[in-house]
């Protein structure tokens, strides 16, 4: 009797195992199949479908290819926004703060993407404008049907109703552009009107302090006094280098007798080599804002000693960059195009800087000289280079609008445009 009951213990415990392993969670289990080996995941949720990995990559595709589309249009922004800076009295040392800047941050951390400062910021400014030029684009249309009216028809009743069509189509385009910049001025947002929002943004108000606190938060994340006064401090320093050489150079066309040719050759001389440091000499400046760096000469040495054909390759193309804009100086530029040669001048000069940057940060992050051939050959590569740009410029001032006033519109250091035209 005990040997039954001992028997049927058994058999309900090896029950019990079977229900307990037929019950465990097969969230751990690897099942090989055809397809290869297929683990599920440890919450136990079934592998995502084929069709929903497709939708995701499909996404991420997108959303790179949107993000590129909004970062190319930020940098033209900029390109363009620079440009225009550049001509404008006062407002040029933005234009010049922002690429001293660009080459201080690239010497800070030796990444060249840090020298692209507030794409997303441009891009909205860019869009801000494109789109309010697009909303105009009707009224300017209807101005023209109205005008072209009241020429023909004189103050008849066909002119009154298209000056009607003309205030109604400007209320509407100011409404539109206005709604648009307060939804934060994206270029879709000049798309769509977006009704349902603009009704409950009316019911429920306070949307005058609510534009308020956005356009300031935009505008003091512009930073524009910190790139005006480095652009007035960058300006000033690189003057003080330039002064005297320039007008050494200049003095030595005014008088054709010998002691004019000497000053004329001593200022080439004082020239080359100024051209030789100044671009080093603005880079380290732009990396802490010091203007003790200006009267540092030991630093550029010690720096191009580590990184002597970086430094060669700065030079090349700062002094190579800076030819084409001399060109565009034989004829005097209306005000009102300025902008298109210092369009010129920022393409050329901002890849100028931020390959100084790079030469200093790639010299900053060695700590012992390199071998004396690549110094000494480097030296040497940089003499014609010099030399070329300086008698280039030189003679530049007899093809100049300007003349010799022209040799201190050294835009390779200082503004990008004639300011003594401005």
């Amino acid at each position: 009797m005990s040997s039954n009951k001992m028997i049927q213990r058994n058999v309900n415990e090896e029950v019990q195992d079977a229900e307990v392993i037929s019950s465990i969670d097969y969230r751990d289990a690897e099942i090989v199949g055809d397809g290869g080996l297929l683990s599920q995941s440890n919450n136990g949720e079934s592998p995502p479908s084929s069709s929903a990995i497709r939708t995701s990559i499909i996404f991420r595709v997108l959303h790179f290819v949107a993000a590129s589309t909004n970062w190319v249009f930020g940098f033209c922004s900029m390109i363009v926004s620079l440009a225009v800076l550049a001509t404008i009295p006062i407002l040029q040392f933005l234009s010049l703060g922002y690429l001293l800047e660009a080459s201080g941050r690239i010497a800070r951390t030796g990444r060249i993407r840090d020298g692209f400062i507030g794409i997303d910021r441009f891009a909205r400014v860019g869009s801000i404008v494109l789109g309010t030029t697009l909303a105009l684009m009707p009224v300017w249309f209807v101005s023209s049907l109205t005008n072209s009216s009241i020429i023909i028809n004189g103050p008849s009743q066909e002119s009154r109703f298209m000056g009607s069509v003309f205030v109604l189509t400007s209320l509407a385009a100011v409404g539109h552009i206005v709604w648009a910049w307060f939804r934060g001025g994206r270029l879709r947002s000049f798309f769509w009107p977006a009704p349902i929002r603009l009704i409950k943004q009316l019911k429920r108000g306070g949307w005058v302090a609510e534009a308020r606190d956005a356009t300031c938060e935009f505008v003091e994340g512009l930073r524009l006094p910190y790139f005006f006064m480095l652009g007035i401090r960058g300006f000033a320093g690189a003057l003080v280098w330039l002064f005297v050489p320039v007008t050494l150079l200049a003095i030595g066309t005014i008088d054709a007798q010998p002691i004019g040719g000497l000053i004329g050759f001593v200022g080439s001389l004082a020239t080359a080599f100024v051209v030789l440091h100044l671009p080093f000499v603005q880079a380290r400046f732009a990396i802490n804002n010091d203007m003790s760096e200006f009267f540092r000469l030991s630093g550029v040495r010690s720096d191009f000693r580590r990184a002597p054909v970086a430094f060669w390759m700065a030079l090349f193309c700062t002094l190579l960059f800076a030819l084409p804009l001399y060109l565009l100086k034989a004829e005097l530029i209306p005000r009102e195009a300025a902008w298109l040669p210092s369009l010129v001048f920022v393409v050329f000069m901002y890849p100028s800087r931020l390959i100084t940057g790079w030469a200093i940060s790639r010299a900053q992050r060695r700590d012992t000289p390199r071998h004396v051939v690549f110094r000494w050959s480097s030296r040497l590569a940089a003499m014609p280079v010099v030399a070329f740009y300086v008698g280039f410029v030189f003679f530049t001032q007899y093809v100049s609008w300007y003349g010799r006033w022209s040799l201190y519109e050294q835009h390779a250091f200082l503004l990008p445009v004639p300011f003594l035209g401005m």
